[in-house]
C-alpha cells in the first residue's frame, strides 16, 4: 500500500492555491535498466527550408546488479503519424551506472511548428536486451527556430512576432485547482480565441496537460518557476524551503517541460524580494547557470518591478545583468530610458495594467526590443480578492484588496466563466481583432465618483438595459480604430467623434437614455464601413443552454462547458436577467461545477441552483467513471421561463 499524505499549512500563497491531489499522479514500475522521468531531450541545432537535423538523447540507468548490453531504438515520426526515421544503437552499462547516448537524424523538408500550424512530430524511444523490452518511452516535439534580439525583436522561424500575452494562473474557476485535461486545454483554446497568442505561468509551473493543450493549439510560453527566493511573501510560503529546493525543482521543471516547443523563455522569479540585493545577485546568476545547463536553446528571464522600498530603480539594473530578456512588471515608461542606456537589452512587460492596455502594446508596435505585453491577467482566477475592482467612494472597504464575500481577483480580460469582459473588447480593438465595441457605464448615483483598482477597468458593459434611468444622461465609450464614429439612438444621430491614437482609439459621449437602439457607426471618408448596436431587450423568457461541446470521451478527463444563457422571446441575451435556474443531470453525467463569474457570489460551485450574471452561467458536465458509452442530459429550469434541455453524448 502507498498512501500520500497532503499538508497545507499556515499562510503559504498570495492567491488559491487549492489543496490536496489535484494533478495527475502515476505510479511507473520500471525495469532495472530502465530510462528514468524525463530522461529523453530532444533538440533540434539546424534547420533550413530543407533539412533539420535532430537530436535525440536518451539517458539510460542501469540499476541491475550486472553490466547490461542494450539495444537502443528511436523511431521518428512526422505530425502525419507517418515514419521519419529510425535509429538502432547497441549500447553498454555498467551495474549501476546511468548514461545519456544521443542520436541524431536528418528530416528532410521539416514541417515547421508555429503558431498557425502547431506541428508536432514525436520521438519513439525503446529499450531492449536478452530479456526483450526493458522500457519504452515516446514524447512529441516541434522543429522551429527561436531567435531574441533588440533590433529585430523575437523571431520563430526567422518571422517576427509580437507578443500578445496574458499572465494566467493555474486554477479552473469553478473546478477550483483540478487539472481536468478537458479544462486545461479549455483555457489555452480561449486564449487562442480571443487573439492572445503567448501565456506565462504565474508562478509556478503548469500541468503536463495544460503545455500539451499549448503545444497542439499553438501558444507560446513563458514557463515560470518561483514566486520568491529565500525571503518569502507569507510566513509560510517557498522562501522557508528554497535553499533545500530550489534545485531539484528548477530541475524537474527544465527536464520535464524541455520538449514543449510552446516553451519560449524560462523565468526564474517573479517580483523576488531580493531583486536589488548582493544576495539576489548572486542567487540569480546561480538559478540562471542552472536553466543553461539543463536547456541552452531557450532564453531565461525574470519578471522585476520597482523596490517596493522606494529605493531608485537604478538599484535593480544588475539584476538584469544575469537574464537574456529582461521582464518588465508595470514598467512601460522605463522602456526607452533604460534602452538609452542599456541597447542591447531584450525586454518584455511581464505584467501590465488592463487600464493601460494601450500604452504597454503601442510600445510592442514603436519599439523592436520590446518583444510583447503580458497583460495581469488574461482570465480571472480565485485568491487575490477584488484587485481588479471598481468601487464607489463612498465604499468604506478601501483596501488593495476586497474583502468577504469577493473571492475572485476580477482582474483578467475574461471572466471566470470564460466570456469577455470590457477590457476585451477593448483590446480587441487594439489587437486588430474587431473593428468597433460600445461599453456603457453603469450609472453613478449623483455626488458619488467611481475609484477604479489598478488593475480594475471601470464598471460599463455592452448593454443597452437600463430601466428606471429614463432621460439620465448615459456615458458611452466606443472603441474602434477608424478615425470618425457617429452614435445614433433610435435612428436619431447623437454625435459624431473624431478619434486616433492621441484619443487612445476611445470616443466618449453623453446620451440620453431610453429604451431601444444605440447604434456605432465607423466612417471612413465619410463613408460608413463598419456598425455595432446594443438593442434593449424584452423581459427575460426562456433558458438557452450552448454546449461547447455535445460530443465528448466516456472519460473522466473529459468535460463538456454548457453555457447557460437568459433570454427574451426574441432570442436575444438579457444582460441584466439574474433569474435563479435549477440544473438538473440524467444518464451517464454529473454536473463537475456550476456558477457565474461574479466575483462576490459565495453560492457554491457545487450547488444544483445558479443565478446568472449579466445573464450568463456555466455548468460544466463531466461523464461518470467506467462508462463506455451512452450520453447525459442536463435540464435548466428557471420560474416563469421556458425550460431548457441539451444532450451531451459520451463515446
Amino acid at each position: 500500500m502507498i498512501a500520500v499524505q497532503v499538508k497545507n499549512t499556515g499562510s503559504n500563497s498570495r492567491w488559491y492555491s487549492g489543496s490536496g491531489i489535484y494533478r495527475h499522479v502515476r505510479l511507473a514500475v520500471a525495469d532495472p535498466v530502465h530510462i528514468p522521468f524525463w530522461g529523453v531531450y530532444v533538440t533540434t541545432p539546424d534547420i533550413s527550408k530543407t533539412n533539420a537535423t535532430v537530436r535525440v538523447a536518451t539517458t539510460i540507468v542501469n540499476d541491475s546488479g550486472a553490466d547490461a548490453a542494450i539495444r537502443l531504438c528511436t523511431r521518428l515520426t512526422d505530425p502525419g503519424g507517418k515514419a521519419v526515421e529510425t535509429r538502432d544503437s547497441e549500447v553498454r552499462l555498467a551495474a549501476g551506472e546511468r548514461q545519456e547516448f544521443t542520436q541524431t537524424f536528418s528530416v528532410n523538408n521539416p514541417v515547421l511548428w508555429s503558431l498557425d500550424n502547431p506541428a508536432l512530430y514525436r520521438a519513439e524511444i525503446e529499450l531492449a536486451g536478452e530479456r526483450g523490452v526493458l522500457d519504452r518511452s515516446e514524447t512529441a516535439f516541434g522543429i522551429r527556430t527561436l531567435r531574441f534580439t533588440a533590433g529585430k525583436g523575437f523571431e520563430l522561424n526567422g518571422k517576427a512576432v509580437k507578443l500578445k500575452g496574458g499572465c494566467m494562473h493555474h486554477d479552473n474557476g469553478l473546478l477550483g485547482a483540478a487539472a481536468i485535461d478537458r479544462a486545461e486545454e479549455r483555457r489555452v483554446e480561449l486564449m487562442k480565441a480571443n487573439g492572445f497568442n503567448a501565456i506565462r505561468n504565474s508562478h509556478n509551473p503548469p500541468s503536463p496537460a495544460f503545455l500539451d493543450a499549448c503545444d497542439r493549439i499553438g501558444i507560446l510560453v513563458m514557463d515560470e518557476a518561483f514566486d520568491c527566493w529565500e525571503e518569502g511573501k507569507n510566513p509560510d510560503d517557498y522562501g522557508k524551503y528554497f535553499n533545500d529546493w530550489w534545485q531539484r525543482d528548477l530541475e524537474s521543471m527544465v527536464l520535464r517541460d524541455r520538449n514543449h516547443p510552446c516553451i519560449i523563455m524560462w523565468s526564474i522569479g517573479n517580483e523576488i524580494p531580493q531583486r536589488g540585493d548582493e544576495r539576489g545577485f548572486v542567487i540569480a546568476e546561480q538559478l540562471r547557470n542552472e536553466v543553461r545547463r539543463l536547456d541552452p536553446t531557450r532564453p531565461v528571464t525574470e519578471a522585476v518591478c520597482s523596490l517596493w522600498d522606494g529605493r531608485p530603480w537604478s538599484d535593480v539594473q544588475t539584476m538584469f545583468d544575469f537574464l537574456d530578456v529582461g521582464g518588465y512588471n508595470y514598467l512601460w515608461r522605463q522602456y526607452v530610458p533604460d534602452h538609452e542606456k542599456y541597447p542591447g537589452r531584450i525586454m518584455a512587460g511581464t505584467e501590465s495594467y488592463p487600464g493601460e492596455a494601450f500604452e504597454n502594446w503601442q510600445a510592442v508596435l514603436d519599439y523592436p526590443w520590446v518583444i510583447g505585453d503580458f497583460v495581469w491577467t488574461s482570465m480571472d482566477y480565485l485568491g487575490e480578492t477584488g484587485i481588479g475592482n471598481a468601487r464607489l467612494n463612498d465604499d468604506p472597504d478601501r483596501g488593495f484588496l476586497r474583502t468577504w464575500p469577493w473571492f475572485n481577483a476580477f482582474c483578467g480580460d475574461i471572466d471566470l466563466c470564460g466570456f469577455k469582459k470590457p477590457q476585451m473588447l477593448y483590446r480587441d480593438v487594439l489587437w486588430n481583432n474587431s473593428d468597433l465595441e460600445i461599453a456603457v457605464h453603469t450609472p453613478v448615483s449623483e455626488g458619488k465618483e467611481e475609484i477604479v483598482s489598478a488593475w480594475g477597468w471601470p464598471d460599463e458593459w455592452p448593454s443597452w438595459n437600463w430601466n428606471g434611468h429614463e432621460g439620465r444622461m448615459m456615458d458611452v465609450r466606443v472603441f474602434s480604430r477608424y478615425p470618425v464614429i457617429r452614435l445614433e439612438l433610435n435612428g436619431r444621430v447623437i454625435a459624431e467623434q473624431t478619434i486616433d491614437g492621441a484619443s487612445k482609439f476611445i470616443a466618449n459621449f453623453k446620451v440620453p437614455y431610453e429604451p431601444g437602439v444605440l447604434r456605432a457607426a465607423a466612417l471612413e471618408k465619410g463613408i460608413e464601413t463598419a456598425s455595432k448596436e446594443l438593442r434593449t431587450t424584452g423581459a427575460p423568457a426562456k433558458v438557452r443552454l450552448v454546449a461547447d461541446r455535445s460530443r465528448i470521451k466516456a472519460d473522466r478527463n473529459d468535460l463538456s462547458h454548457v453555457r447557460v444563457e437568459i433570454t427574451d422571446a426574441r432570442g436575444d441575451l438579457v444582460p441584466d436577467a439574474d433569474n435563479p435556474v435549477t440544473f438538473t443531470v440524467t444518464g451517464a453525467g454529473e454536473i463537475a461545477g456550476s456558477g457565474n463569474a461574479c466575483p462576490y457570489d459565495m453560492t457554491s460551485f457545487n450547488s444544483p441552483v445558479c443565478s446568472p450574471y449579466r445573464g450568463r452561467a456555466l455548468v460544466i458536465l463531466r461523464p461518470l467513471k467506467s462508462i463506455e458509452a451512452g450520453s447525459m442530459t442536463l435540464r435548466a429550469q428557471a420560474e416563469g421561463l421556458t425550460a431548457a434541455e441539451i444532450n451531451i453524448t459520451l463515446q
